[in-house]
């Protein structure tokens, strides 16, 4: 919850220009449609209807089908349309589009439709963000000079979107110099913006570990090996991982997060598995994690005579933002958001997000753009079955990426 932050009711509104203010009404009309028909990753095939339909109805330029959802529109600005610039620079501006496998709990008349699936990260709000992004920028290329692409992805929850559309050319043809996103952020207040260079959000790195002891009965320990007292040594021992193997001033995390073993009370178990996440910042432990884990695991099963079987796989990069790019977005931030907070630097947080593919190919900027009410109940947690958001941030999130797109095309010339 937000309660130790200032009330969102002094944000101040006035600097987002009146013609985008007249857009929130569709705004919150786009992002609720969405939230009743929420999709899992890949399957975003309504969504993507909805966003295409929308983009060919304002006459923009896009591609559908990229890595089977995805959708990326260009928008060229004034001096690209009589072609007078040769490589003229490209700024790319990403939107997520799937929806988790949760129940939805609020009672609101845009609730999800579909059984066990909701929008609750706030996705259907970056949708409609990067709708309202593309409509203002078709109707305004007058102002801007360079291109824009939006990449509308699919599957940033689970397995990853970024990567294949990557792979799939969306930063190419033409290339993109720079990228921007957003993500709505209930750990912060409306009418503030977390913004900082360098990590922003973790690498997330996952394990599964079978313990392959040797079962029997309870009141006779010694003809077997206790697949649990095993697996109990190794989840406190992985914990030493972070306290005495990783500099103190890198932050890191290892959860074991799933811990399944037995059958009976007076059963010693033959097996336990665990599953568990690990989480850091500094890009130069990768590799390291998954060394010195297999290394705890088999020490201390190789101390019991027993076994193991352990699946290791690395899933998003940190999130790092460029220093440049990250000024770029400050500075239009301070201009749009006045709040008592306003701008948020130590917004770092342990969760992770596949935009850091993106930004591992070119330079760019995830930031927070805060979206909690606690006064109208808009304060639950991302991913909690009630969340939702003060759509007052939609009209801010499309305030911030057109003066973000005019700051930089104005800088690059």
């Amino acid at each position: 919850m937000v309660s130790t932050f200032p009330n969102p009711a002094s944000v101040d509104l006035s600097r987002i220009r009146l013609s985008i203010r007249s857009l929130q009404p569709q705004l919150i009309e786009w992002r609720r449609r969405l939230h009743q028909q929420p999709e899992l990753g890949f399957q975003e095939k309504l969504t993507a209807e909805f966003v295409s339909q929308k983009l060919q109805e304002w006459g923009i330029e896009h591609q559908i089908g990229i890595a089977h959802t995805g959708i990326v529109a260009t928008i060229k600005g004034k001096e690209e349309v009589s072609e007078t610039i040769q490589n003229p620079k490209v700024l790319a501006i990403r939107a997520d589009m799937d929806a988790l496998p949760i129940q939805e709990l609020n009672e609101v008349p845009y609730k999800s439709q579909h059984d066990g699936v909701m929008h609750a990260c706030g996705h259907d709000g970056h949708t409609a963000i990067a709708l309202g992004t593309a409509y203002y920028l078709q109707q305004h290329r007058q102002d801007f000079s360079g291109v824009v692409k939006i990449i509308f992805q699919p599957a940033e929850e689970s397995p990853g979107g970024a990567k294949p559309m990557i792979e799939a050319g969306v930063l190419k043809n033409p290339d993109v110099d720079a990228i921007i996103g957003l993500h709505l952020w209930n750990n912060l207040p409306l009418g503030t913006v977390g913004v900082r260079a360098g990590a922003l959000m973790a690498a997330v790195e996952c394990f599964n570990c079978t313990i392959l002891g040797k079962g029997g009965h309870g009141a006779l320990p010694h003809q077997t090996v206790d697949s649990v007292v095993v697996a109990a040594q190794i989840v406190n021992a992985l914990q030493t991982i972070v306290a005495r193997n990783v500099n103190p001033i890198d932050s890191a995390v290892v959860t074991v997060g799933e811990l399944h073993a037995g059958t009976k009370r007076n059963v010693i178990a033959d097996t336990a598995r665990m599953s568990a996440t690990v989480r850091y910042f500094n890009p130069s432990l990768k590799g390291f994690f998954n060394q010195r884990v297999e290394q705890i695991i088999a020490g201390i099963c190789q101390s019991h005579g027993a076994n193991y079987d352990l699946e290791y796989w690395s899933l998003y990069p940190p999130v790092i933002n460029d220093i440049k790019i990250a000024e770029l977005v400050r500075s239009v931030a301070e201009q749009v958001v006045e709040t008592p907070v306003g701008i948020v630097p130590e917004c770092q947080t342990m969760a992770a997000e596949d935009m850091s593919f993106f930004l591992e190919e070119v330079p760019g900027c995830y930031f927070f753009l805060g979206s909690a009410n606690p006064a109208k109940d808009l304060a639950y947690p991302h991913h909690h079955p009630r969340f939702d958001f003060d759509e007052t941030a939609l009209a801010m999130g499309v305030e911030i990426f057109v003066r973000c797109v005019e700051k930089y095309f104005v800088s690059c010339h």
